[in-house]
């Protein structure tokens, strides 16, 4: 029986600056061992651990599609020991992986669904795997109206920059990005999520609104998807929460008698509705 707990060697492809402070890499891996690649099956909403012998290991969002084959991306900010270690490394090294790891966006359900994706910040990691997902062309038409309501502190702190402008063009995904505050540069919307949610009002008919951010931002996001009429049933959200082990043995990220990296971390509201207020 394979052990859980032993991580596989990935190598480090390319990395990528994010953010204008400086302080989110996106990094690309490839799994080295070519069988255990093609056994790293995943879907949209899953995580990974990642480790560095002497440094320790922490659980990253999957911002990469299935649909991209080969590739890895995780996209990371700096933060402590580990993720400073993290962004001190350099392309062709290589790191440990575990995973995938948890459960995943319902894509099956939301076939022949309009899809409301809401997301703040850097939480933005596994939509992204979402979308690359749905707008494959062999999966595209599964799907209905696609909305994406994303925003940033400030322009210079969106994810995907290049992947934000392209989808703008696109005719079959409508993208609404927002920041805080502007710069002289800035032509996009202006405003808080929750309030550019309001402003768009994305239908509920029909429709599956997936929600990713700061606690604050779906504080008072979720209210808002509630007076637009989608049920808690219909609104899925991606927790990250105090996760360690990844496989529920740390209990660390209990909620009641849930845990968030076993048996989340995506929950729907109405589940999360009968658990501890803890989250």
């Amino acid at each position: 029986m394979k052990n859980p707990y032993i991580p596989i060697k990935a190598r480090i492809e390319k990395i990528v600056m994010e953010t204008e402070d400086r302080n989110i890499k996106s990094f690309d891996l490839a799994i080295v061992d070519v069988d255990k690649a093609k056994s790293f099956q995943f879907v949209p909403g899953q995580f990974a651990e990642l480790s560095i012998t002497g440094k320790g290991e922490a659980p990253f969002g999957i911002a990469s599609s299935p649909t991209e084959n080969g590739i890895l991306k995780f996209s990371i900010n700096k933060a402590g020991l580990f993720t400073t270690a993290l962004h001190n490394m350099e392309e062709g090294q290589t790191i440990g992986i575990r995973g995938p790891l948890g459960n995943y966006y319902p894509v099956k359900e939301l076939e022949g669904k309009n899809v409301v994706i809401v997301s703040g910040g850097f939480a933005f990691t596994t939509l992204r795997s979402l979308i690359i997902y749905m707008l494959q062309p062999e999966n595209r038409p599964k799907y209905k109206d696609i909305t994406v309501i994303y925003g940033a502190r400030r322009p210079g702190m969106l994810l995907y920059r290049d992947e934000l402008a392209a989808w703008a063009k696109r005719p079959d995904i409508k993208m609404h990005v927002t920041v805080d505050a502007a710069d002289n540069g800035w032509s996009g919307k202006v405003g808080f999520v929750p309030a550019i949610t309001r402003e768009v009002a994305p239908s509920a008919d029909n429709a599956g609104a997936l929600v990713c951010g700061p606690p604050v931002m779906i504080k008072y996001t979720i209210p808002v998807l509630k007076e637009l009429g989608f049920l808690p049933d219909n609104i899925i959200l991606s927790l990250e929460m105090r996760m360690k082990c990844g496989i529920g043995m740390c209990g660390r990220c209990n909620i009641g008698g849930k845990y968030v990296c076993k048996d989340g971390p995506v929950f729907t509201l109405a589940q999360l509705s009968q658990m501890p207020d803890e989250y």
